[in-house]
């Protein structure tokens, strides 16, 4: 499928996404697992698809090898996003979560991926500037793959600013560190923060300041950090604003941080004030828990938490 959007996503750690429930995990015994479901999954992928489900236009550039990654180009085809698959000679990585009925907790194994070749990867940025030059936003998201520098999200930062789009950066480890210039909006969860400056950072005075720090050495104009059931903070070079969560009890946990980046990519898109593109985030954060496994949320959900995140806000 081809065709133009206003945001492309850049996914090059691909997975397909195994949920299961399971009546009591314990160790060495057989753990029989039911309701299983299967999404196509890798941070990138998962932020085409909530956009997608928030009316956007959206094409998704992502890495898929062997039979797992036809299955994953078939589930993101299914959704109506624009597939842009790059094939590569591994198989796409499988991440297996499941959910503990007997004690409620959520356990998440994940894979490292394939190694890509340096052609392999060259060809990836060759399909991200083909369809980043028709689009307003671009968000790399996710880890990288075995074999790929950690400099590679600096590379496509540059891609970027070479076509004029507006990069939205969502990655933790070297990819996070080794950015010096050209993105946006970068989106650290306060772990990630934590883990690229190396310091604890437990106050919200010294996240803020944290935040500015990456401003200030060039890596980004704008540094969204999420903080999970405590909302987000937004940091600006110039002003910063704690945003709260919407309070509940969550389904799933998985793929929140990427509904975060969907909703707030969408709002960019939209043209919103940073300050509600972000609520906009939180939002279909919030949706996001709702839904098993990586499922899709439902648009109504989103907008209606919208509503209820501002009047939070405003309390």
């Amino acid at each position: 499928m081809s065709g133009t959007a206003a945001i492309v996503t850049l996914t090059m750690n691909t997975a397909l996404d195994v949920t299961a429930d399971a009546d009591n995990v314990v160790p060495t015994e057989k753990i029989r697992c039911r309701a299983e479901r299967y999404d196509a999954g890798g941070g990138g992928v998962n932020v085409a698809r909530f956009a997608h489900a928030l009316g956007a236009p959206v094409s998704a550039v992502f890495t898929a090898g062997g039979s797992t990654g036809a299955r994953v180009i078939d589930l993101v085809h299914a959704t109506g996003v624009c597939e842009i698959p790059v094939l590569i000679e591994g198989g796409t990585r499988e991440s297996f979560t499941v959910n503990d009925r007997a004690s409620g907790r959520q356990y998440r194994f994940v894979l490292p991926g394939p190694v890509l070749s340096l052609g392999e990867q060259a060809r990836c940025l060759e399909a991200l500037r083909r369809a980043a030059g028709t689009a307003g936003i671009v968000v790399a998201s996710g880890s990288l793959p075995p074999g790929v520098p950690p400099d590679f999200y600096q590379r496509v930062a540059d891609i970027c600013s070479d076509v004029g789009a507006m990069l939205v950066l969502d990655t933790s480890g070297g990819g996070l560190r080794h950015v010096t210039s050209g993105v946006h909006l970068l989106k650290p969860s306060i772990r990630e923060l934590r883990e690229c400056l190396d310091r604890p950072l437990h106050t919200e005075p010294e996240q803020i300041a944290a935040a500015r720090e990456l401003i200030d050495r060039g890596a980004a104009k704008v540094v969204v950090v999420s903080l999970g059931a405590d909302g987000a903070l937004l940091v600006t070079p110039d002003d910063s604003e704690r945003l709260s969560a919407v309070p509940m009890t969550s389904v799933s946990c998985v793929g929140a941080g990427d509904a975060l980046v969907a909703g707030v990519a969408v709002g960019l898109a939209r043209r919103w004030p940073l300050g509600r593109a972000v609520r906009f985030g939180i939002a279909a954060a919030s949706a996001k828990l709702q839904t098993p496994g990586t499922a899709a949320f439902h648009r109504d959900d989103v907008e209606r938490y919208f509503v209820t995140q501002a009047a939070h806000s405003e309390a």
